[in-house]
């Protein structure tokens, strides 16, 4: 009876003592939602997912002590998805707005972009916003991008699309006479691509933010308090250096 008893405690134990290693070692872990299809914040490249977002989450984590686990989701599932817990963070160039405010909570800001307007360079008919009015605009789907335009360009004609790199394809084609985008993947795509021109004039001016639950308060406070031992410490000019040529970056 002894034996029994005493082999019950010695599992019970061994469990105990695995559940609390287990848990321990998810404490070191910070899971990251992302989209990483919007170069130069974040995409993928020979297989590894690199850029802006990406390297600034990883010295954030460093600064922890925790260890980056990235889940790969589409822009329109990021907020859904960290509300629902399959991950801790979600980190994808996406703009603090109050709607989305409503929801989740957000870190301090940590860059600053806006929309803009992308054509073909060779594109007459489209030279200041209000020339957007009855044009055929390629947007991405969940992004603020399609809101402002509903809003504020209802005569336009959103072409909406699942992937960043779709959008950008079907002004390229023809498809569409402009796209609407973030500046920085505006400004990315048009270096790497000839024919192409942002216009001058932003639609708007917007805040970067990485977004948390409302549930997990300290973890938002530790995220800040890393963002601010690295732009001290010089870490994060860094990595804007690397990123951002001063045309994109203004």
């Amino acid at each position: 009876m002894n034996l029994r008893r005493n082999l019950l405690l010695a599992s019970l134990a061994a469990a105990a003592a695995l559940f609390t290693s287990g848990a321990q070692a998810q404490d070191n872990v910070l899971r990251v939602g992302t989209d990483a299809t919007f170069p130069p914040m974040e995409f993928v490249e020979n297989g590894k997912r690199t850029g802006f977002d990406i390297e600034l989450v990883e010295a954030i984590a460093k600064t922890m002590g925790k260890q980056v686990e990235w889940v790969d989701i589409d822009f329109k599932g990021l907020i859904p998805g960290l509300i629902s817990k399959r991950f801790d963070m979600a980190v994808s160039a996406i703009y603090i707005t109050d709607e989305r405010k409503k929801v989740v909570d957000f870190t301090d800001s940590y860059y600053a972009g806006g929309l803009v307007v992308m054509v073909k360079a060779d594109n007459k008919a489209i030279n200041k916003l209000a020339d957007l009015d009855g044009k055929k605009v390629s947007v991405q789907v969940g992004t603020k991008s399609v809101s402002y335009l509903t809003e504020k360009f209802p005569k336009v004609q959103r072409v909406e699309v699942e992937k960043n790199q779709e959008m950008f394809n079907l002004v390229d084609i023809g498809r569409a006479d402009a796209a609407v985008t973030g500046k920085p993947a505006a400004f990315q795509y048009v270096r790497t691509r000839p024919g192409l021109r942002v216009l001058d004039e932003q639609l708007t001016t917007e805040e970067y933010g990485m977004a948390l639950r409302k549930d997990t308060p300290e973890l938002t406070k530790a995220v800040n308090g890393a963002i601010t031992k690295l732009k001290a410490d010089g870490t994060y000019a860094a990595i804007v250096k690397k990123w951002f040529s001063n045309s994109a970056a203004k």
